[in-house]
């Protein structure tokens, strides 16, 4: 059965399905936010062949990603979801089960957090595209933004970087995975189809941060943290935290957690090349005081770590802690750039 033989209101009826009967069905959603908690939003789009293919990538895998893309954005922003609105643009001679399948990978991430689909659209279109829209709410102190980080700051990242782009070259090229051990592979894999949105480390953030009185109590206190995710990659990240606050950062090399396994089959430039402008692994870099860092990490576990350091200037170095290498300047010309070769 394809969309164009069941149509507009027939595939509509279908979706519907996914959502709570008493949000949809109105010409928008009604979300109820609390006192005291301001409202983020945030958008992604995901186009065929450009964010996803089915040579990588199920139906079901695509929708897990699609949510868990804007689930992170959130967690970014230190905000709790809400809900979604998804977007469809369809081939008339798509497969319903294919769209049925997306719902149910969105489903299957949405549900771990409480997140309802509470709308959205579809129309006709050469290309399957999806554009989400996600809601959540945080209070107005606890809003986590780029444009924080002092001097002095520890950076850490709440996990390993560098596994969603080696598992989409296994994905393409499943023959680099003959030195890797099933374990490694699979996780690797899994890293690229099913990522997990860091909204876990707030809770214990929030906790951290209370016990070091940290967290403001009026408006005229700094929040202590900035950051944001790393789905453009490790150094995107870090840099426009740094331009965004004005200041620069020094990365160590070996203190970037990495993926198991990718030693068998990366040289060590290349496994780094990956941890840093790969992308898609959708963890978090927070820039906080020294020792709330360290507990940070202590309580979330490996891999979680303390990369770097926030300094004056402008620029983030990548250096090496054994002085093997020379230092090298970051930038966001070497990761992924929509429009650019």
């Amino acid at each position: 059965m394809k969309v164009a033989d069941v149509g507009e209101q027939g595939l509509l009826k279908i979706l519907q399905a996914f959502c709570p009967p008493d949000i949809i069905g109105d010409d928008a959603a009604v979300l109820k936010t609390n006192a005291n908690q301001s409202l983020v939003v945030t958008t992604d789009v995901l186009v065929d062949n450009i964010h996803f293919s089915d040579i990588t990538t199920s139906a079901t895998d695509v929708g897990w990603r699609a949510a868990a893309a804007n689930l992170s954005d959130l967690a970014a922003m230190g905000a709790s979801p809400l809900g979604i609105t998804i977007g469809l643009g369809l081939p008339a001679n798509l497969p319903v089960n294919w769209v049925e399948n997306l719902y149910r990978g969105m489903t299957e991430c949405l549900q771990r957090y409480n997140t309802p689909i509470v709308g959205g659209d579809i129309v006709r279109s050469p290309v399957i595209t999806i554009a989400i829209t996600a809601f959540g709410e945080v209070e107005p102190l606890h809003t986590i933004r780029r444009d924080t980080a002092k001097v002095g700051d520890a950076i850490v990242v709440t996990g390993v970087h560098g596994a969603s782009r080696a598992g989409l070259e296994l994905l393409l090229h499943p023959q680099l995975g003959d030195n890797l051990n099933t374990t490694d592979k699979q996780a690797l894999i899994c890293a690229h189809q099913r990522p997990q949105p860091r909204l876990d480390v707030l809770p214990i953030l929030w906790e951290i941060l209370e016990s070091y009185s940290l967290l403001p109590r009026s408006s005229h206190s700094p929040f202590p943290i900035s950051g944001m995710d790393s789905s453009d990659g490790l150094a995107d990240a870090v840099v426009q935290i740094c331009r965004a606050s004005g200041v620069g950062a020094i990365l160590h090399r070996q203190q970037i957690p990495l993926p198991n396994g990718l030693q068998n089959w990366l040289e060590a430039g290349q496994i780094i090349e990956y941890a840093l402008y790969g992308g898609e692994d959708f963890q978090l870099v927070l820039c906080l005081p020294t020792e709330p860092a360290y507990e940070l990490v202590r309580r979330l576990d490996q891999p979680a770590a303390v990369v770097g350091k926030i300094i004056e200037g402008s620029q983030v170095i990548l250096r090496d802690h054994n002085q093997e290498l020379p230092d090298q300047v970051l930038n966001l010309s070497q990761g992924f750039q929509h429009f650019t070769s």
